[in-house]
């Protein structure tokens, strides 16, 4: 059951993938049946699933960032828009 978190790179998975499999491991180390030796492995697999997640969401926060500024300029009225009277009033 706890060995399916660990087919493939952290990368490979899809970020709802990792995830799960992240979640997953939390449950198997919380319920405590482990031996020293697979908690560690679990613990460390766990880890590196949840580096890889930091990694992704901080690539999405960044594109996120990207895609407004860029929103925004293609928002701006032309400069001799005649239907832009110079914005709001002061």
């Amino acid at each position: 059951m706890g060995q399916e978190a660990g087919k493939g790179t952290a990368d490979d998975q899809g970020f709802d993938a990792r995830l799960e499999a992240l979640e997953r491991i939390v449950q198997e180390l919380e319920q405590g049946g482990l031996g020293l030796e697979a908690a560690i492995g679990r613990y460390q697999e766990g880890i590196e699933l949840l580096k890889s997640c930091h990694g992704t969401l901080e690539r999405t926060r960044k594109r996120v960032e990207e895609l407004s500024l860029e929103a925004e300029g293609a928002l701006r009225p032309l400069a001799h828009d005649p239907d832009f009277d110079g914005g709001p009033a002061k």
